[in-house]
């Protein structure tokens, strides 16, 4: 496969466009440190004063950050039909907010867990760096095709 054409061409994306792309998703995925060994689970957060808030309950996420404040938080969308991918990580310092405060409050109106009950603790991720690529995806179609699909192809 060395086709130029089947390879995704990247552009690196500043720190603004980076913002604007969170803006429009609420999904994303977060990494942290948990006995020593990286971990990743989904989230749904919110952009909020130069930094990402989400909600979470007491249990692996909360101690892992207790024990390192250090993460990571991507989120990315694909999109076959425009022949567009992205992907948005931001990097810092998980500290817990205060959930008492009015604006948090409001913001926190926008944030809806999947579990829903029980995600008490209002997590601020203080960002040290965001950083972001956009893919043109020249193959579109292969974007399209199923993991059963192209598994099967691949074994015929």
């Amino acid at each position: 496969m060395t086709d130029k054409n089947m390879v995704p061409e990247a552009e690196i994306l500043d720190a603004d466009e980076c913002w604007r792309l969170l803006e429009n998703t609420s999904v994303g995925r977060l990494a942290v440190v948990v006995d020593g060994q990286p971990d990743v689970f989904p989230v749904s957060f919110k952009p909020d004063g130069g930094g990402v808030l989400f909600r979470t309950g007491s249990g692996t996420k909360l101690d892992a950050m207790e024990a390192n404040s250090l993460v990571a938080l991507e989120a990315d969308s694909v999109s076959g039909e425009f022949g567009l991918a992205w992907s948005v990580v931001v990097k810092g310092r998980a500290v817990q907010d205060d959930a008492s405060g009015t604006s948090l409050n409001e913001t926190r109106r926008g944030l809806f867990p999947w579990q829903g009950v029980g995600q008490e603790h209002l997590i601020r991720i203080v960002p040290q760096s965001v950083t972001g690529r956009k893919f043109t995806l020249s193959a579109t179609g292969t974007w399209r095709t199923t993991l059963d699909d192209a598994t099967r192809a691949g074994l015929e």
